[in-house]
């Protein structure tokens, strides 16, 4: 069935969190990739969940055209899914406002939608300037994300329809929620015989800044208590400082 001509088919959603300082660059690469779109005649809109940030957030949001609204509620899962219930997209691209999306990207996005044998996905990442173990971490996380079909946080896309029968992301995890959903997507994808599907030939480009901002010990410590707890500290956000503590 084809679509009526005025319909959107990609929304665009950006959880964030005191993300005055790359919000606007975000928003500025999501208006060029956006441009890919036009010669397949998609309509896009972008739609920025403001979540409890004390900057110029969503200030910056609206400046660029995007629709703005709000979670109280300090969770990225709380304010992927706020957002998701203000859009109006058939797909729905839940991306991170450190994020840097190409032409080429969406445009692959477009071809591997308009194919109709996917129900979502995401894609392969780059680490930003940065060399050594960042981009070994990015090529670790490149091919377990190939081999499990786990979208990252970052470029998760998926057919809204879907997205809602799934109930959305889970507001029980502070982190992971992005994995979480995936393995339901992917498990639901299999009944309808549709697909999951990674992008790789253009890859999201995203900011290292985490990496600068906390240290391999940090790191460590999360990775372990997570083994330990058999995933529970994901359930609390005390334990995952590294995303809500406001380091930026």
């Amino acid at each position: 069935m084809t679509a009526p001509a005025d319909a959107i088919q990609l929304s665009v959603l950006i959880p964030a969190f005191n993300e005055e300082k790359l919000l606007g660059r975000c928003l500025a690469s999501v208006a060029a990739a956006a441009e890919a779109l036009r010669p397949r005649g998609w309509r896009h809109e972008v739609i920025v969940c403001d979540n409890n940030s004390t900057d110029r957030t969503a200030e910056i949001a609206r400046a660029n055209g995007a629709l703005v609204v709000a979670e109280p509620v300090n969770q990225i899962a709380r304010a992927r899914n706020r957002a998701a219930a203000a859009a109006r997209g058939q797909w729905l691209l839940f991306l991170d406002a450190d994020s840097f999306p190409t032409p080429g990207l969406f445009d692959e996005l477009a071809a591997t939608i308009a194919s109709g044998e996917c129900l979502g996905g995401g894609a392969n990442v780059e680490l930003e300037n940065y060399a050594g173990r960042g981009r070994h971490l990015a090529s670790l996380w490149n091919r377990l994300s190939r081999w499990t079909g786990w979208a990252p946080g970052g470029f998760l896309f998926c057919e809204a329809a879907a997205f809602r029968q799934l109930g959305g992301f889970s507001d029980d995890l502070y982190v992971s929620e992005e994995i979480e959903f995936s393995r339901r997507l992917k498990r639901l994808a299999r009944e309808r015989g549709r697909r999951v599907v990674i992008l790789r030939r253009h890859r999201l480009l995203t900011s290292a800044r985490k990496l600068d901002l906390y240290s391999p010990a940090e790191f460590r410590r999360f990775v372990l208590r997570s083994v330990f707890s058999r995933g529970q500290t994901h359930r609390r956000r005390e334990e995952c400082a590294i995303w809500y503590d406001g380091r930026r």
